[in-house]
Formats: structure tokens, sequence, C-alpha cells
């Protein structure tokens, strides 16, 4: 299966999506190094660039995506799954998301999950939060607090 490739811009840098004509197999955060844009990219890779691009513009708050497979455990796709359920501008706790995950006592082991997700912003692993504040994120915290604040979220250090 070929990869394609689409870029989109924002405040916090340019991100990439990557996938196949079967779904989306990546998305690149800003501080990544990724693959030039293709010339003309897979239907599911566009659909997912311009969906990011209207998120970025305030105009978009979920996403109508096809996720490729892809190699991960079944509690990380059970968190990917919660993650996909938590609403536009709220968060959740480390925790919260392990006890929706089916296992409470797994709070480090989602946050294993979040660094695994290989979709960031569309599987929105950026409103999983610590109980004492920010959390960390694998796009750095400025990019974080970027998202949660385009989102309407404050999160206090």
């Amino acid at each position: 299966m070929e990869l394609s490739y689409a870029t989109i811009t924002s405040p916090v840098g340019t991100w990439t999506v990557e996938g196949t004509e079967f779904g989306l197999t990546r998305v690149f955060m800003p501080h990544e190094t990724a693959p030039a844009a293709s010339p003309r990219p897979s239907i599911p890779v566009a659909h997912a660039a311009r969906q990011l691009d209207e998120y970025f513009a305030g105009t978009r708050t979920d996403f109508d995506v096809s996720l490729a497979e892809t190699s991960a455990t079944a509690f990380q796709y059970d968190v990917w799954r919660v993650l996909r359920s938590l609403p536009y501008g709220s968060v959740a706790t480390y925790r919260r998301v392990a006890e929706l995950a089916g296992r409470p006592r797994a709070a480090r082991a989602v946050g294993n999950a979040n660094h695994a997700n290989p979709w960031p912003v569309i599987v929105p692993c950026h409103r999983v939060v610590a109980s004492d504040g920010l959390g960390g994120y694998g796009g750095g915290e400025e990019v974080k607090r970027y998202l949660l604040a385009l989102e309407g979220v404050e999160v206090n250090p």
C-alpha cells in the first residue's frame, strides 16, 4: 500500500497527515520530521487534512475519518476508544480514562497509550490531564495548552 501525505499549517506549526487509500496511518506533530506533502494525497488523507484545517480554524469539533489498523495492544485500543468519546472542550484525568477503559489502576499505562497514539488531535490525547494540572504531551506543553485553549479549556499548571 502506497502512503501519501498532506500538510496543515496551524498557529503552533505544521502537521502532516499520513495514510493510504484505506485510512490514516499517522499524524505527525509540528516538532516531528515528516515527509513532504504528496501531489495527490489519497482521499482519506485529503479528507483528514481538510478536517484538521477546519479544527484549527475553530469550525470543527469532531472528526469523521477512517483510521488504518496499527500495531497496538488491546488496552491501547481501549484507551483510544475512550479518547474519541471525550467531547470537544472537555478533559479527563489519566485515572478517569483508565476507569473508562476498564482498568482503574492503569493511569500510568494511559499515559503510555497516549504517547503511542499515532493520530494526535484526531484521537484527542491532548484532552487527558493530570489530577493536579496539565500533564504531559508528546507535542510539548505549549502545543497541548494551545489545543485545549482552542477548545475553550484552561488548565492550571
